[in-house]
């Protein structure tokens, strides 16, 4: 509160009545005029800048806006985070059917699951739940208990990443949208990769039951594993929860240096170049191409298609095997139209399937890079074309050398996460190709 004629703050400033200048000397305060006058008429051009912010509290020129405008970077790095344990558990999982431990645990227990067997009498009473099921009975009856516990930790650690994967997308992303830390599309990417990673829990257990399955102890030459296409399809799911969660951190950042200021002008020209967009379309084609690869490698893992032709290039005495052991008649059910059941169950199709697509992948690779050496791109954009054409080098010596050494784990397990290092490769391409306002 402090004193001041009224005629000082009359006239051109705020246009009070003269009426209401004539009266007295009153005390009175900033605040209180500036609330009753909130959308003052433009300011003469007499009075000076610094003089009205003094008189006219900053709010009464500013709007409050109730939807966040931008992400927090921290969102992004999260989401980055998430997206390495997705890759993570991938390659465990791989480790886990390459050590033919996934059905080791029969039961899917969400809480109580997380305890391992601690004393003998646990281990014993898990032991005999195991045996109760097809794959003890069939390859597995001269098993100590030993190597039970073995085999049961894989799977358990499997299980337990999964939950830790869960608990760091919804909690951390139930923070962050209360704090007001993600704009309403962002919250809505973010429950929409938790839908999803719900699921693929429980594509995790459709697929474990597919092999405890008794059906499988009346099939004649019957070896009990899990479902190649609950396999596939679970490792499917796997790929949209890490594929989604790049895309979506890598715009976060990318819009967070566009609000502010942050993004080069001259990275955004090059961009919005046309000569640009025929070499952006060959990117999202590559990527389907190389996601078909990868699933394709699913029912290469589901059949242990991989035992079989350990020599490359040719499958036994030619580069392509008979067409009788191709398309045999021994995978037609009666009411199927046509032999089209081989693509997808025949371990002798389903390897050279792999292999044709792998091939035509790594030229598709090659040649794409070939085509970039022409271009004006930005140095973000060719350091993840030169990070492909690596990372595609790498995978074929990586596959090669697991199909003629007959799939040993280490070298299996490699060629897998060798699959998402080129994966991740196309995606930081294909975000790094993207159009940015000028």
């Amino acid at each position: 509160m402090f004193l001041q004629p009224l005629p000082r703050v009359c006239g051109p400033l705020l246009r009070v009545p003269k009426m209401m200048c004539a009266q007295p000397l009153r005390p009175f305060s900033v605040q209180s005029v500036a609330s009753r006058f909130v959308r003052p008429e433009p300011i003469s051009s007499s009075i000076s800048q610094p003089f009205v912010r003094r008189l006219v509290p900053k709010r009464a020129f500013t709007t409050t806006v109730d939807a966040v405008q931008m992400t927090k970077p921290v969102v992004g790095h999260w989401l980055y985070f998430n997206a390495g344990l997705v890759f993570s558990i991938v390659i465990v999982g791989g480790l886990t059917r390459l050590t033919e431990s996934g059905l080791s645990i029969v039961e899917w227990n969400v809480i109580s699951g997380m305890k391992p067997p601690r004393s003998n009498q646990e281990w014993h009473d898990e032991f005999e739940k195991y045996k109760q099921y097809p794959e003890y009975k069939v390859l597995n009856r001269h098993m100590t208990l030993d190597e039970f516990k073995n085999i049961f930790y894989w799977e358990w650690s499997h299980r337990m990443i999964g939950r830790f994967i869960g608990a760091t997308f919804i909690l951390p992303g139930l923070f962050f949208a209360s704090r007001g830390y993600m704009t309403r599309r962002v919250a809505k990417q973010v429950f929409g990769i938790s839908c999803v990673l719900g699921f693929q829990g429980f594509m995790g257990w459709y697929m474990v039951k597919s092999g405890l399955s008794e059906a499988l102890m009346k099939e004649v030459g019957a070896v009990p594993r899990v479902s190649q296409y609950r396999l596939t399809a679970h490792f499917a799911t796997a790929l949209l929860i890490y594929g989604s969660t790049i895309f979506v951190a890598a715009d976060i950042l990318r819009q967070h240096k566009l609000a502010t200021g942050t993004y080069p002008k001259e990275v955004a020209s090059m961009l919005n170049n046309p000569m640009l967009k025929r070499f952006r379309l060959l990117t999202h084609s590559l990527a389907l191409l190389l996601t078909v690869t990868a699933l394709s490698g699913g029912l290469v893992a589901g059949l242990d298609a991989g035992m079989i032709y350990n020599e490359w290039p040719k499958m036994g005495e030619g580069f392509i095997p008979p067409t009788q052991e191709l398309w045999s008649d021994h995978y037609v059910k009666p009411n199927d139209k046509g032999k089209w059941r081989n693509l997808l169950e025949n371990p002798t199709t389903v390897q050279f399937d792999h292999r044709t697509l792998a091939e035509t992948s790594a030229v598709a690779v090659t040649a794409l890079w070939l085509y970039s050496r022409r271009l004006p791109l930005p140095q973000n954009a060719r350091n993840a074309v030169n990070a492909l054409m690596a990372a595609a080098s790498l995978q074929v010596a990586l596959g090669i050398s697991t199909l003629i050494y007959m799939v040993p784990i280490e070298l299996a397990a490699a060629h897998q996460g060798g699959a998402l290092c080129l994966l991740t490769s196309s995606y930081w391409l294909i975000h790094a190709l993207r159009r940015v306002p000028i």
